[in-house]
């Protein structure tokens, strides 16, 4: 089958459609099920109120109740990774990669049956969804690379005297306290456990919870792949009842999250208060995309619609403001509004339907009111409503949304993670950079462009971390391990080094000197 990422376009995908259909109607026959904690190898009930895991495609369909935790069973959690984590720290650097090495050949060979579910589970679009599980497997193989490359991060160092021998050798700091959002549940979870585990610590998981079943598909992987019971422990629970207990815990020793800024702050001003602890994080974007007089506004008016409205806005890297020169203005408006009332909305799990449902009643009131706002400060050229008509009556969709609006308003500054987008029309290259960076985010930036020059001193002078020129398929969106660092500035991330970039692992250890006199 061909492989799909989040870039593809123009490949033969009969037999990926025909093997979708085939995995959807198996996954039906299993929703409505009960699921468990998993800590240390064993099930956990939980106590209470389930979560109940609704689709957002239609919310009167149950695709399971999990467990909800208590803070009795994070206790529990904690001290069972740091039992764990010792042997699997002594466990030889190359047996973990051989481990992980298994359970990215598991996510490959379930990888369709993963997407089918995460495309119920999250409303992603089929090839969304495919190129979700293809870059988990994709992560983990870099990242079991980056420990090959680096010997395991043992490096002889040199000698002061000749009777000395010394090493630098980077280890884990212990349990990783791994919180993930609803965008990317398998990738994201993916790459932030698998890096932490290469590394040799221990893992405790919470996944989002919109979107737990995910979740514990990934904590099956791990299992059936040979991780060592109480390595990687996947606990599910309300925010206001586990939340903050997990990542404040004082026998977690680093926290890596993905999710929004003002929960991330939150985190990082919280989580060191004995000590200083690791704390890797990324935290959003407001990117901007750039179309200059010189750009061929039929490739940047795709770029933007693809970047603007795959996954429905709920990307960190979504296009989510574009500033574009007046004198082309016109007609790349014409074409982006052409592109984008051309796609299919509807189901997701159904083929050649681009744009589904956002995640929760939660995301549809934050659409609500940046519509109003857009209402109040320029103008809606299409979409500006709740879809409610047929099928999607019982389902979260909004309609996809274009505003041109004034560059002072608040919609150019706000994180809003729904398909809503704001246009503002700029002078020359200067007023557009400025900008750009005029926001408290700095994760994707994209521009479109001929003038070499000019797209020269975009790259030198913008302040974001994954920066893109004439990408048609995603003006500011698909980064893929080992190709694409995901690096947040400012307020997008908190160490300026990245996932799927080559420095991330070593992130997740810590430095050791060793020194060893003869006798």
């Amino acid at each position: 089958m061909t492989k799909i990422t989040y870039s593809s376009a123009d490949v033969d995908l009969d037999a990926f459609h025909a093997a979708f259909d085939s995995a959807l109607g198996a996954l039906r026959e299993t929703l409505g099920r009960e699921y468990t904690n998993w800590i240390g190898g064993t099930a956990v009930a939980g106590n209470g109120r389930p979560l109940v895991d609704v689709t957002p495609i239609d919310t009167r369909l149950v695709l399971g109740r999990f467990a909800a935790a208590r803070t009795t069973d994070v206790d529990r959690a904690v001290q069972v990774a740091h039992a764990a984590q010792r042997g699997w720290a002594r466990t030889p650097w190359r047996e973990r990669v051989a481990t992980l090495r298994r359970a990215a050949a598991l996510i490959r060979e379930r990888k369709v049956d993963l997407a089918v579910l995460m495309s119920l589970e999250v409303g992603k679009s089929r090839l969304e969804a495919m190129g979700d599980a293809e870059e988990s497997a994709d992560l983990i193989d870099y990242y079991c690379r980056q420990l090959e490359d680096a010997a395991g991060f043992v490096r002889e160092m040199a000698r002061v005297t000749p009777l000395e021998r010394n090493l630098d050798v980077l280890r884990p700091y212990g349990v990783f306290a791994c919180i993930a959002p609803f965008n990317f549940p398998l990738a994201l979870s993916t790459g932030m456990s698998a890096a932490a585990l290469l590394a040799g610590n221990a893992v405790l998981y919470k996944p989002s919870e919109d979107t737990p079943w995910t979740g514990w598909k990934l904590y099956e992987i791990y299992r059936d792949a040979g991780l060592p019971a109480g390595v990687f422990n996947y606990v599910v629970g309300r925010r206001e009842e586990i939340g903050d207990y997990l990542w404040q815990h004082p026998g977690v020793d680093g926290v890596v999250f993905t999710g929004s800024k003002t929960v991330g702050l939150r985190i990082h001003h919280g989580v060191s208060t004995r000590w200083i602890k690791p704390c890797l994080m990324e935290l959003g974007g407001k990117n901007a995309c750039l179309v200059m007089p010189s750009a061929d506004v039929d490739a940047a008016a795709e770029g933007v619609m693809r970047a603007a409205f795959g996954l429905q806005n709920q990307k960190c890297s979504a296009t989510s403001r574009v500033y574009v020169h007046r004198t082309v203005a016109e007609p790349f408006m014409e074409r982006l509004l052409e592109k984008t009332e051309a796609m299919k909305i509807g189901d997701p799990t159904e083929r050649d339907v681009y744009f589904g449902p956002v995640i929760n009643e939660r995301a549809v009131a934050r659409y609500e009111a940046a519509v109003a706002q857009a209402r109040r400060d320029g103008a809606i050229h299409t979409g500006g409503c709740r879809l409610t008509d047929g099928a999607l009556a019982h389902g979260l969709y909004v309609a996809p949304t274009i505003a041109t609006l004034s560059a002072d308003s608040p919609l150019f500054q706000q994180e809003l993670f729904v398909p809503l987008l704001p246009v503002a029309h700029v002078s020359d290259f200067d007023e557009a950079i400025a900008r750009t960076n005029a926001v408290e985010y700095g994760l994707t930036a994209g521009i479109f462009s001929t003038d070499a020059a000019e797209i020269e001193r975009f790259f030198d002078e913008v302040e974001a971390g994954v920066c893109y020129a004439n990408k048609r398929s995603g003006a500011t969106t698909g980064a893929w391990p080992g190709a694409q660092s995901f690096t947040g500035w400012k307020a997008s991330g908190s160490t300026g080094k990245g996932g799927c970039g080559p420095y991330y692992v070593a992130q997740f250890m810590r430095e050791q000197s060793r020194t060893v006199i003869a006798s």
